[in-house]
């Protein structure tokens, strides 16, 4: 059975992105999943179009009917990123002559304040809270404070080795998005709970290099993660988003809150750009009109 040539197109941008690009798998599929939902789409409707003959009147029909679907504002505008990469790379190597995605516009998204858990509550969490007395408890607990003084990505966390934790200079090196590396300062309290964590890991069983493992030696799983940062964070605040990535806003919240550099929350993060640190700075407005309403006579 003939391959057919949109499933090359495809291969050949997701080889890009995957080795070239250096994109996350969770990125990567992202981008797979939307192209494969496009062209499925554009086989049922119009058989088989030559990608050359694909136009923006074409586009705008898709995204028309994935919006009787009620999908979201945000998960639309991903999608015209997809197909807008896709086509770009195709005009690179010279398949196309232009983009049909040059002139849709995406729409709109409100921006939310990011969600985060309070210091009083990331105190109870780390300091309070009681958590099994085994390796599972002792990965748990460790697992969070790690995401809270570092504000790594998940992706970051699961996939740090070792050798890239520095306790002479108590530092972590981090391999971000785009194979970007930075380095991340670390406080004495995680210094020293993961010299422990270091210790006792020596008594497990495992082949793999990853600083975080399970009690059978197997590196940590994005699933198992989300799962239990969910789990802890429902137990000391009410908050509806709890994720890994709310531990990141966290720590960029706090470290504003407390009178970090807007340049200096950027860089530990890892942000391309100074936009994406930009939010964090709303959640300190609204802490300094908060204090305002309840100190000044006049408020």
């Amino acid at each position: 059975m003939p391959v057919h040539p949109y499933n090359i197109n495809i291969q050949q941008f997701i080889e890009y992105l995957q080795f070239e690009k250096r994109y996350s798998a969770h990125t990567v599929l992202a981008y797979h999943t939307d192209l494969e939902q496009f062209f499925a789409y554009l086989q049922s409707q119009y058989d088989s179009m030559d990608i050359r003959e694909i136009n923006s009147s074409i586009i705008k029909s898709w995204l028309a009917e994935i919006k009787e679907d009620d999908i979201s504002s945000r998960s639309i505008k991903r999608k015209i990123s997809s197909l807008k990469s896709f086509f770009k790379f195709h005009m690179k190597s010279g398949l196309i002559g232009k983009s049909p995605v040059a002139n849709i516009i995406a729409p709109k998204i409100s921006k939310r304040l990011p969600s985060f858990v309070e210091e009083k509550d990331m105190n109870t969490l780390l300091n309070t809270l009681d958590f099994e007395d085994n390796w599972k408890g002792k990965t748990e607990r460790l697992v969070l404070l790690t995401f809270y003084h570092t504000g790594i990505r998940l992706s970051e966390l699961i996939g740090l080795p070792i050798q890239q934790i520095d306790f002479h200079y108590n530092q972590i090196k981090v391999l971000g998005k785009g194979n970007k590396e930075r380095i991340i300062p670390v406080t004495s309290e995680l210094v020293s709970s993961l010299h422990e964590y270091l210790e006792q890991r020596l008594t497990i069983a495992t082949e793999v290099n990853n600083l975080f493992i399970t009690e059978k030696g197997k590196a940590l799983s994005r699933n198992h993660v989300y799962k239990l940062v969910k789990l802890n964070i429902g137990k000391v605040s009410t908050i509806q988003k709890k994720s890994p990535h709310v531990l990141r806003h966290t720590f960029a919240t706090h470290l504003m809150n407390n009178g970090a550099e807007l340049n200096a929350v950027k860089e530990l993060l890892g942000h391309s750009s100074l936009a994406a640190t930009q939010v964090y700075t709303h959640n300190t407005i609204e802490k300094l009109k908060d204090a305002y309403k309840k100190a000044h006579p006049k408020a």
